[in-house]
């Protein structure tokens, strides 16, 4: 089948548009110009800014395009963020996705927050909705984004993905199978429509058709050539590639064929590697909750 880039989701084509226009990195690693940030997700919008999230303070960081230091830029007291995990920018849509998690509620202390998707204009930092989890819910973990725009949000320990329709006032439960999976945490859409996840606690990926009404179809196992350990982020880098950071120290390339991924090992070493995005001909690797690391890398051709 020929590659069709109408195909592509409004992540995808941004992730192929960075690396097609950025070019190589100049800048080694990019740290945070703060202090108990605790950062567990990056994301990239096309000019090579990179976004990062805080769980410790909720804070949205961002790092200039060539820039190697993130300043704080959305402030967590001032816009009720709380526990940031997932970032996602959106350049179609001039939108930052965050998943935002409610704090306390153990041994009598007081919950703070809500288990919420934001969404804050990706220029201006500007706050934009508001979308609840439904109660009770598990964490709002990460975040993509489906060839009509829709979004789709990970909610890890309760084997659900959410989905917020273009024009939507709140989320809808579009999949669930906590039998196949619980702690679902990276996602991405390929060129094949589909949406592909993976789970944290056994280290598989999987595959969630879209069905022509847009219904969530039977989910699929993907057989990987080399296994993965605690893997995390994820984030579409070509037509049929996936890039993955993992929780064992390692950032991979999953090239999908049909139900099998071949597996490439990018870096090793990458001590708690949980986000990694693609900017350029580099990929940046967040490592041990404190700083992205640059990491050469182009997709293979497949």
């Amino acid at each position: 089948m020929r590659f069709n880039p109408r195909m592509l989701s409004g992540s995808m084509v941004a992730t192929i548009a960075t690396a097609s226009s950025v070019g190589a990195q100049a800048r080694t690693e990019i740290t945070i110009n703060d202090t108990n940030v605790s950062p567990e997700s990056v994301t990239s919008s096309r000019d090579g800014t990179a976004y990062f999230g805080s769980t410790a303070k909720g804070t949205i960081y961002r790092a200039a395009p060539g820039a190697s230091g993130a300043e704080p830029w959305i402030l967590g007291p001032s816009t009720g963020l709380t526990n940031v995990l997932g970032v996602l920018a959106d350049d179609r849509s001039n939108t930052l996705w965050v998943c935002q998690n409610s704090t306390g509620g153990r041994g009598g202390a007081p919950v703070v927050g809500q288990t919420a998707v934001r969404t804050f204009d990706l220029k201006s930092g500007a706050a934009k909705g508001t979308y609840p989890l439904p109660s009770p819910s598990g964490i709002c973990n990460d975040i993509a984004i489906g060839p009509d725009g829709s979004a789709y949000v990970s909610e890890s320990f309760r084997g659900r993905v959410h989905r917020l329709r273009p024009g939507a006032a709140a989320l809808e439960v579009w999949f669930t199978d906590t039998a196949s999976i619980n702690a679902i945490d990276g996602l991405a859409f390929l060129a094949d429509g589909a949406l592909y996840v993976n789970d944290f606690f056994n280290g598989k990926l999987f595959r969630i058709p879209v069905d022509a009404n847009g219904s969530a179809g039977a989910i699929v196992p993907i057989d990987a050539s080399l296994p993965s350990t605690r893997p995390d982020g994820l984030r579409a880098a070509g037509p049929r590639t996936l890039i993955q950071a993992e929780g064992q120290g390692r950032v991979t390339e999953l090239t999908i064929n049909g139900n099998r991924a071949e597996v490439r090992v990018v870096k090793d070493g990458l001590s708690g590697a949980t986000g990694v995005t693609v900017v350029g001909d580099t990929a940046f690797v967040l490592m041990s909750r404190t700083k992205a690391v640059a990491v050469p890398y182009r997709p293979q051709q497949p």
